[in-house]
């Protein structure tokens, strides 16, 4: 419908209303004839309008003849489809060719922002590259995953309004929500790409296997160290460097009681999706602590595929080594938490760029991929943080 005679429709619903009520919103008396005039100008101007909307209806169904302007003669050719220019051979092999000699054809550097940005990586290999990191990583399939441009808000609220109960015909207090956000930037994540096969007699498949390869090996890392410990400084904003909701547990020494005080914390609304996280050595201690009558608190389960199954209390733990152990965490160090991994969002822009330079100390070629990326904590509601007792002053 077009916008103005939907203002029309809705304008002529309203003066209805105020005829049937006979007073204004305000209170006031109706001005008849102020309110007759201006239907006359609304009944006059939605005629234009459709009159407007037959005609050029009309044209398309072809009842009313078009001025139609001809066209000079000119071979027909086949529409041919847009496609994506990063996902065809020719710029795959292209790309193999940049890597080789540094050099890119024309029409292909064109389509990047300066002259100096390299070559954007070929959409399949990318796509590998992606299903390698989400594979081959342990925090990274966990998170909240976006790809939205710089300057993404996500808004977040502290205040759950309350249902109360009341007497007939009673009303409850209206409950204001106040509303922050939390706003992501863009922060480069950079590793070296080194192909150590002869590329020469490399075959393209092998040579996208390999560039895959190295870049989701390094890339993983980076971005799962910054999603537990980043320092939002240049990089993104780690979980345990977000301030949490519940005061952390100090734990001087790993015991059944202190698993069923951090258990205690975590809140009823979060316990589904909520997981431990803790470096290996950690967990082979809690593997060593019985409960009072004798029973392993760290029960191993086994899959259909053979593989163990590690919970604590019956939650889930997620090994890592980005966290230190508890016998070798600093003072007042975290060595393991709980939370639910979903409420932590990684914007990442996935458009990795690959550039080469002679590195003329060594007079090696180092070839470097960049990807920008943030990321934060939007809930801390569930987040428990288990640290060493901080240091006597």
């Amino acid at each position: 419908m077009d916008k103005r005679l939907k203002e029309i429709m809705d304008r002529k619903i309203e003066i209805r209303s105020l005829l049937k009520t006979g007073k204004n919103a305000d209170g006031s008396a109706l001005d008849l004839e102020t309110l007759k005039s201006e239907i006359e100008t609304l009944n006059q101007e939605e005629t234009e309008i459709r009159t407007r909307l037959d005609i050029a209806n009309g044209i398309n169904l072809g009842k009313i003849p078009a001025n139609v302007v001809p066209k000079p003669d000119a071979k027909k050719e086949p529409r041919k489809a847009v496609a994506d220019i990063y996902d065809t051979v020719e710029y795959r092999k292209a790309f193999f060719d940049y890597v080789k000699t540094g050099k890119m054809a024309p029409e292909y550097r064109d389509v990047t922002t300066s002259s100096d940005a390299g070559a954007v990586i070929p959409t399949t290999t990318l796509n590998t590259i992606i299903d390698k990191l989400l594979s081959s990583g342990m925090i990274l399939p966990l998170v909240t995953r976006t790809a939205y441009n710089t300057g993404l808000s996500i808004p977040v609220s502290s205040v759950k309004p309350t249902a109360t109960w009341v007497a007939d015909g009673a009303t409850s207090p209206v409950q204001k929500k106040t509303t922050g956000s939390v706003v992501f930037g863009a922060y480069k994540l950079r590793c070296a790409v080194g192909v150590s096969l002869n590329l020469d007699a490399m075959a393209l498949s092998a040579f996208e296997a390999a560039i895959a390869n190295n870049i989701a090996e390094a890339m993983v890392i980076g971005l799962e160290q910054a999603i537990i410990s980043g320092s939002g400084s240049g990089q993104p904003t780690g979980i345990l460097t977000a301030t949490p909701t519940i005061t952390p547990v100090s734990v001087s020494a790993l015991n059944y009681k202190i698993m069923t005080t951090v258990e205690g914390l975590v809140p009823s609304a979060y316990e589904n999706g909520s997981v431990y996280v803790m470096n290996k050595a950690t967990y082979m201690d809690y593997i060593g602590i019985v409960d009072t009558n004798g029973q392993p608190i760290a029960r191993t389960n086994y899959g259909i595929d053979g593989k163990t199954n590690k919970t604590l209390l019956g939650r889930d733990v997620i090994i890592c080594d980005y966290l230190p152990s508890f016998d070798s965490a600093a003072a007042g160090a975290t060595f393991a938490f709980i939370f639910r991994m979903k409420d932590y969002v990684l914007n990442t822009a996935f458009n990795v760029t690959l550039r080469q330079y002679e590195d003329y100390v060594t007079d090696d070629i180092v070839r470097k991929a960049i990807m920008l990326a943030d990321g934060k904590v939007v809930d801390t509601s569930s987040l428990v943080l288990l640290q060493k007792p901080a240091a006597s002053k």
